[in-house]
């Protein structure tokens, strides 16, 4: 694995990069399940050590806190996890943004990511008011032009926008990472392919059905054509539920969405966002999909976040996760619904099978071409 030029991650054919989920405390069941309140530190170090012995090559932070000084306690109680930090665009000063992640990425030694996630609509508590998607959108990618020119710039520059207006915008802090820090991109709407394009060399879908996903991915090469840059590496967002046998695995399923349905509490007039609305659409085609997925834990809470599952045994989970490696996925978010315990699992049956397999795989298809070609 390089860096290139531009600054995107350059990977070897074949291989795949796992991606776990760090919290401040148990989340048993998803939100309401389990739950300890404020901040456990003890759980958190142990959970970050968890997914640096198991393999895992990132976690993601989620937005809901201050994901930077989780990450930075993180980094210090790890020596090579890196950190995938979730960031709403515009809620801050694009150069104050720039320069806070730049500082994190010395003190982490290199092992941050910033993820963008522009949010299906305002935020009214935290000053934000912008409702049309596509000017969010259009928002973001003024406010990242920004961020990745504070990262890059010797110099001080200005910035004409119709959201943003910077003179002298500068940072005297440049990241580690060189040109910059990697930018990672969520969305599942037209308007997020062509900012993600852009600036993103990871892009991050959640979980659907092979045929959803197919059509997922070509969007995105076809807007990556179109702006005549190199398409972004693919990650899928899907939640994993193991167990030494099937019968077990789906017990555990059903328990799992058991407590899922008692705990979730729908929000009052949320905005359904695209990716939700297609979670919610493939679950009415049926409970289950392809190999392993299985629509209910999205079902019961509503189709938000990452709550799609791939239920079975180990091999079984493998060989799902290995359908979605051959249309083109090289990352996978993955995360359990018993954190601790589920995240060594993934260690020891999950990751390493996976890695094996698509490297064999593409050493065959190497061989294959070469034969072809001689």
């Amino acid at each position: 694995m390089s860096t290139s030029e531009s600054g995107t991650v350059a990977h070897d054919a074949g291989e795949v990069e796992f991606v776990g989920g760090l919290f401040p405390r148990n989340q048993l069941a998803g939100p309401g399940g389990g739950q300890q309140t404020g901040f456990d530190l003890a759980w958190l170090r142990d959970l970050a050590r968890a997914h640096e012995h198991a393999g895992f090559d990132r976690v993601l932070i989620a937005n809901g806190i201050d994901a930077q000084w989780i990450a930075a306690y993180a980094a210090s109680q790890t020596e090579r996890l890196g950190f995938m930090i979730a960031h709403r665009p515009a809620l801050q000063a694009p150069t104050q943004a720039a320069r806070s992640f730049a500082t994190l990425d010395h003190v982490t030694g290199g092992r941050i990511r910033l993820h963008a996630i522009t949010g299906i609509t305002a935020e009214p508590q935290y000053g934000d008011y912008l409702v049309d998607k596509d000017a969010r959108y259009a928002r973001t990618g003024e406010y990242l032009d920004i961020v990745r020119r504070t990262w890059t710039s010797d110099q001080p520059f200005d910035y004409e926008g119709k959201y943003f207006t910077i003179k002298g915008g500068f940072s005297p802090v440049k990241p580690l990472q060189a040109p910059h820090i990697p930018i990672s991109f969520g969305g599942s709407s037209d308007a997020a392919y062509h900012i993600a394009v852009r600036h993103a060399d990871l892009y991050a879908f959640w979980g659907e059905p092979l045929v959803d996903a197919k059509e997922q991915v070509a969007k995105l090469h076809a807007a990556a054509a179109a702006a005549g840059v190199a398409s972004p590496r693919i990650s899928l967002s899907v939640r994993l539920i193991v167990g030494p046998t099937e019968e077990i695995a789906w017990q555990r399923a059903h328990d799992i969405v058991g407590a899922l349905k008692k705990n979730y509490q729908a929000v009052p007039g949320r905005v359904q966002g695209t990716g939700t609305q297609r979670l919610l659409a493939a679950a009415e085609r049926g409970e289950r999909h392809d190999r392993a997925l299985w629509m209910p834990t999205a079902s019961a809470v509503g189709g938000t976040h990452d709550s799609t599952a791939l239920v079975g045994t180990p091999d079984t989970v493998v060989q799902a996760l290995l359908d979605y490696h051959d249309i083109g996925v090289t990352t996978f978010l993955n995360r359990g619904y018993d954190p601790l315990h589920d995240t060594l699992d993934y260690g020891r049956w999950i990751i390493p099978v996976v890695r094996e397999e698509a490297r064999r795989r593409a050493q065959q298809k190497a061989e294959q071409a070469r034969r072809s070609a001689a």
